[in-house]
């Protein structure tokens, strides 16, 4: 979508980015949010936990303001679980409630991702529903395959569906902060 397009008719306020896993969702979001810091967004971004070897363990949320947690590991006990992981609930949750995402003052809100670990979190269901139906523009990575809250997100009408490739990633990066700078203004 050409920035100059930003008030058609087919313009959506928000903005989902699924693709393929490994295909760089993560980091396209993670630069959106460095390209975009002088708006000061709020929200957060996964990375990686890998053994020595390099074998992957688990995954850790780091807020764009700096605070980091475990949100889910192969070491987890408990009763959520995404495959070999466990997901850390109450960890995730309270570090909803510290970010205060739909009360907070940013106009931009960053989140990676809308996927099946974080949905099993009532609170994170509700704060990207009330995102979706408040003012602020929602830049969210979710997931290619997922039922439920997923599918629901994918399908509203205010929100429109990027699908990042290899081919294309580099590109949707300029284009995106060129349209979100624009919108943000």
């Amino acid at each position: 979508m050409a920035v100059d397009n930003l008030k058609h008719a087919d313009y959506r306020p928000h903005i989902l980015i699924t693709g393929l896993p490994g295909v760089g969702k993560t980091t396209l979001i993670h630069t959106l949010a460095e390209r975009l810091a002088d708006y000061r967004p709020a929200g957060f971004y996964t990375e990686e936990i890998r053994d020595e070897q390099g074998t992957r363990e688990g995954f850790r949320l780091v807020a764009l303001c700096g605070r980091r947690l475990i949100l889910s590991h192969i070491r987890h006990p408990g009763p959520y679980r995404v495959g070999r992981y466990g997901v850390d609930v109450p960890e995730f949750e309270c570090l909803l409630e510290e970010l205060d995402l739909r009360d907070s003052f940013a106009l931009l809100v960053i989140i990676d991702e809308i996927g099946k670990m974080e949905c099993f979190s009532r609170r994170f269901i509700d704060i990207v529903t009330l995102l979706l139906d408040g003012p602020k523009t929602l830049v969210a990575t979710i997931a290619l395959k997922g039922e439920g809250f997923i599918q629901q997100v994918k399908r509203r009408p205010d929100c429109r569906l990027v699908t990042v490739t290899r081919e294309n990633r580099n590109r949707l990066l300029d284009e995106l902060v060129s349209e979100l700078q624009a919108r943000l203004r």
